[in-house]
C-alpha cells in the first residue's frame, strides 16, 4: 500500500461553508477510488508566499491517503485542473522515505551487531609484565 500526501490551496473567495463542502467532495472521490483517507488536516486560511492567480490568501489542506495504485491521485490532480476553486496543489509520495528511514535503521543495528560480535571474539589482552634482559 503506497502513501501518498495531496496538499491543495482553495481560493480565498470560497465561504467556511463552500471550503468544507470542496475538502469533503475530493475525499469522497478519492474513496470512491480506492484510496482509504488516513488523515484531513485543514489549515484554514493562510498568506501565500507569492500570488498565484492575482490571490494572495488562500485555503490550505492536507490530506494524508493510502493507496495501492495511484488511480485516485492521478484523478483528483486532474480534478484540481480543471476545478477553478483549487489555485495551487502538490501529491506527493511519502512512504518511499518511510522505507529509506527503515533500511537506514536495519543496516545501523546489523552494523552494531557486527561491532559487538568482533569485540566478544577477541582474545583477552593480558596484563603480563615485559620481560626484561637480566644478564
Amino acid at each position: 500500500m503506497r502513501r501518498y500526501e495531496l496538499v491543495f490551496v482553495l481560493a480565498p473567495t470560497l465561504t467556511e461553508e463552500e471550503v468544507d463542502e470542496q475538502v469533503d467532495m475530493y475525499s469522497k472521490v478519492a474513496v470512491d477510488m480506492g484510496a482509504e483517507i488516513v488523515n484531513v488536516d485543514k489549515w484554514g486560511k493562510r498568506r501565500l508566499a507569492f500570488p498565484v492567480q492575482k490571490h494572495k490568501d488562500g485555503y490550505y489542506t492536507v490530506v494524508t491517503l493510502d493507496e495501492p495504485g495511484g488511480v485516485a491521485i492521478a484523478e483528483l490532480e486532474r480534478r484540481f485542473k480543471v476545478s477553478d476553486a483549487v489555485i495551487r496543489f502538490l501529491a506527493v509520495r511519502i512512504d518511499e522515505e518511510l522505507k529509506r528511514v527503515q533500511k537506514f535503521e536495519t543496516r545501523k543495528e546489523a552494523r552494531q551487531k557486527r561491532r559487538s560480535r568482533a569485540r566478544s571474539t577477541k582474545p583477552p589482552v593480558a596484563n603480563e609484565e615485559p620481560e626484561t634482559d637480566k644478564e
